[in-house]
Order: structure tokens, then sequence, then C-alpha cells
């Protein structure tokens, strides 16, 4: 079983990789950082707050926004571009917003303040070495700060994954990862709830450069709107359905 990149050179087994690798290097002008945003009044300030300083202030956010609550004024305090939509799931919230920005680089992230925006850097020098998509491995240090269900249930869903397409990776269902944006225009996104999934798995089964990147993931702020057996039911049949529809195209 071969594996995605965890690290070290670029691989060169697809076309255009070489030329990806030593191409200009992108700056955060170049970035899109988007999210799908539901009621995270308690934790949107502090991530948008991350970015900026992290970005110095010019990577563009774009946040699709289903909220009762305050976050998309709060939002739009911090400078980042709002689109109202009503609340439809998870996946149509983020596939709207990773298709919203032009810019050649998009970022994915939650807005629970889970995701380390300290790391931007280090996600946007793995596209500037080449990669196509760079993800977060949120358990390669442990994920602690996980409750036990999502943990051991995000682990059994990288194995999944990784027995249907015959390589391993670790993390499937991270909210944290970086596109070349004609990654996320050439493929059709289908899934909501296993969104995640299907972004890494058809990028990986259409032969794009992956890597996953270490991260550390903290303690969310808020709650979670996600019911763990209902939403990993659902995760669980988005990688079947995907995996196996990529094998019979």
């Amino acid at each position: 079983m071969s594996q995605v990149s965890r690290g070290g050179n670029v691989p060169l087994d697809r076309p255009g990789a070489e030329a990806a690798s030593a191409e200009e290097g992108y700056t955060f002008e170049d970035v899109s950082v988007v999210m799908g945003t539901y009621n995270e009044a308690a934790a949107i300030g502090s991530v948008l707050a991350d970015i900026e300083r992290v970005t110095d202030g010019n990577a563009e956010v774009v946040c699709v926004d289903g909220s009762s609550d305050r976050t998309p004024e709060i939002a739009r305090e911090h400078g980042a571009r709002v689109i109202e939509q009503e609340p439809q799931g998870y996946g149509v919230a983020v596939r709207a917003a990773i298709l919203a920005p032009d810019r050649p680089v998009v970022v994915t992230t939650d807005c629970d303040d889970t995701y380390p925006m300290e790391r931007l850097p280090a996600f946007l020098e793995s596209i500037n070495a080449g990669y196509d998509v760079v993800s977060g491995d949120r358990l390669y240090h442990g994920a602690e700060a996980m409750p036990t269900v999502n943990r051991l249930g995000n682990a059994t869903f990288a194995l999944l994954a990784s027995a249907l397409m015959g390589r391993r990776v670790h993390d499937t269902t991270t909210g944290m990862r970086a596109y070349r944006r004609e990654v996320v225009e050439s493929i059709e996104w289908t899934e909501n709830t296993g969104l995640s999934a299907e972004l890494l798995i058809r990028s990986l089964m259409r032969g794009y450069a992956v890597r996953e990147l270490p991260i550390e993931y903290r303690e969310r702020a808020g709650e979670t709107k996600l019911d763990p057996l209902s939403g990993g039911a659902a995760i669980a049949k988005s990688i079947l359905r995907v995996g196996l529809g990529e094998h019979l195209r």
C-alpha cells in the first residue's frame, strides 16, 4: 500500500509536478481562507484575529454564514467577506466558500478555534513546494483535546479510506487544508456531511500531489453542531460512496 506524503520531497509521479515545484512562490496576497459558519460568535473573532496576525492582513477571508447569532457581524468587523446562506449543512456551506474566491490558493478551516492558524505559513510553503493539496493531520500529535469517540471515529474513517484507495492516509475529516484553485474547480463535489473526506479522496484518486501536514488540535470554543453517531454514519457512507465511485470512473 503506497502512502500519501507526510513530508519530504514533492512526489513527481504525476504530470506537471516538477513544473509546479519550480514555479514562482505564492504569498498570502494569493491566499483565501474560507469557512462555513453557523452560530460561532464565541470563537470566530479569535480565529479571524489569528488569521489577520499570521498573514499580516494579506489573506482574504470568506465566510459562508447561516447563523442566527452575531457571527456574521463579528466576521464583517474583522474585514471578512460574508456570504449569507440558509443553513443546509456543513458541505453545502464549505463548498460555496471554496468556490467563492478567485485567488490561486484556497485554505479551508473551521471557525471554532480548534485549528492552529500559526501553521498557515507551513501550508503555503508546502503549496509552493509543488503540492496540490496540503491536509492538516490532527491525529499525528494525538489530538488529546478531541473527544475520545471522535478520535476513534476519525482514525477508523482514515483506515476505511486507505483500504478503498490503496494508499495510507491518516486524517480524512480534518477541516484545515490548502488547495490549488485548479483542484477545487476541476472536480464536482457531491457530499454534505462527508465533504471533508470527499475533498481528500477525490484529489488523491485523481493523481494530485497531496501532503499530510501534522498540526495541533485544540479544544473547541462553543458547542459542537455534529452528532457523533449520526454524523459518523453519514461520513462513513460518504467515504464508501466516493471511494467506490472513483474506482468506477
